[in-house]
């Protein structure tokens, strides 16, 4: 059972979690018309009453952009202020895990984004190994990831999240920890709700952005991680097969951060993975305001 952080960020104010409480007949609940973001606070080792969030602008900033394709606007300054504001309430004392959730509050019951009420709301709870830092075994989802035609995929808009419980809960009955989806063009796409790197002949190899992908936050800054480090990144469709012969293969995403891939259906995958140990070091030492270089990907919170 979750043992959520007392406060909650609700219709605009900090209230005890318990009163954070929606209608049964909330319009976003019966149609997924909502959008969430997920982020890590951690306490900062060097100084006390102070929690870092890592790359809180970007989280802002792609939440804002997930309620505009809600037709809904929420500004970048307002979600920042609302994490603050519920960080200094809670003084959370461990590190913590903050899902911002941004959806239709009417209680009518026509699907629609037009002349309808929205609302925002943040609550979070601790957090320490969303999935195993020794490695997960995954198995190819029999469900395909949707195309951006058919859902707004740039956002992580809450209906398209069907597809990834129902590939995960396939996966977790099979005996596996985790499901790898292909897209319509039988390509690999992602992970239940991670991203996902090789590691072939030397360069880091990730699907695309045209590959039906979630622009994941952690994606973007392994990439440029990488390429500080002097890896060649390549983006590009990735066929199922490539999985099996790579060097290394390895999921990152928030909850996830950076998680080895140890077997995907029956093939075991190889264990020696300089390249993911070298890049999880690096960025465990940004998200700790270890590394002065990344400095700015850092947001240091006095609670």
């Amino acid at each position: 059972m979750h043992q959520f952080l007392p406060y909650a960020w609700f219709q605009g104010t900090c209230v005890p979690f318990e009163e954070a409480r929606i209608s049964i007949a909330t319009h976003a609940l019966h149609y997924g018309t909502g959008a969430f973001g997920g982020m890590r606070a951690i306490p900062d080792p060097a100084s006390a009453n102070t929690m870092l969030l890592f790359r809180a602008d970007r989280h802002a900033r792609r939440l804002s952009q997930s309620a505009r394709l809600l037709l809904t606007e929420l500004r970048e300054e307002e979600i920042l202020a609302a994490l603050t504001a519920m960080l200094q309430a809670n003084k959370p004392e461990q590190p913590i895990y903050l899902r911002p959730f941004v959806y239709t509050s009417d209680l009518g019951i026509a699907p629609r984004l037009h002349e309808i009420e929205t609302d925002f709301l943040i609550y979070g709870l601790p957090l320490g190994d969303y999935l195993s830092p020794e490695g997960v075994s995954c198995r190819i989802s029999s469900w395909t990831r949707q195309e951006d035609r058919s859902l707004p995929l740039r956002g992580k808009i809450s209906g398209a999240y069907i597809t990834s419980s129902l590939a995960k809960t396939e996966a977790v009955k099979s005996g596996f920890d985790e499901a790898l989806l292909l897209n319509s063009r039988g390509k690999v796409s992602e992970a239940s709700g991670m991203n996902l790197f090789l590691v072939r002949d030397g360069a880091l190899v990730t699907p695309g952005v045209d590959q039906d992908i979630l622009e994941g936050i952690t994606r973007a800054s392994v990439i440029e991680l990488a390429i500080t480090m002097g890896l060649r990144v390549i983006e590009r469709p990735v066929d199922k097969t490539e999985l099996f012969i790579a060097d290394e293969v390895f999921l990152t995403g928030t909850a996830a951060k950076i998680t080895p891939i140890r077997q995907i259906e029956s093939t075991t995958l190889n264990t020696h993975r300089p390249v993911m140990d070298e890049l999880k070091r690096r960025l465990v030492a940004i998200t700790e305001g270890r590394d002065p270089d990344f400095e700015h990907w850092v947001t240091r919170i006095s609670v």
